[in-house]
């Protein structure tokens, strides 16, 4: 999809803003208070939606939802500085 529309850069308090149509963010599907990337490419202003990162449990999915092979360690008691983690004393 193609199409011009012109607005106009307006004060915004101690900035500047530009309003944005309901109909184009929906078509966009932004909403409202919503987060946008803004970016410049050839001297056009890019207002994107982020990219959406995936979560661990989404990582491990192929996986069969395990976030990996590992169980918990034990190294035995600290023996320096490090005493303070041990829950035993």
């Amino acid at each position: 999809m193609s199409s011009t529309l012109k607005t106009v850069v307006r004060p915004w308090g101690d900035s500047q803003g530009i309003l944005i149509s309901g109909e184009l963010l929906s078509i966009l599907g932004i909403a409202v208070n919503e987060e946008v990337d803004l970016s410049i490419e050839n001297n056009r202003l890019i207002i994107s939606k982020p990219a959406q990162r995936k979560s661990l449990e989404e990582y491990a999915q192929p996986y069969g939802g395990k976030l990996g092979p590992y169980n918990e360690f034990y190294f035995g008691d600290g023996i320096g500085i490090e005493r303070w983690l041990d829950e035993s004393d």
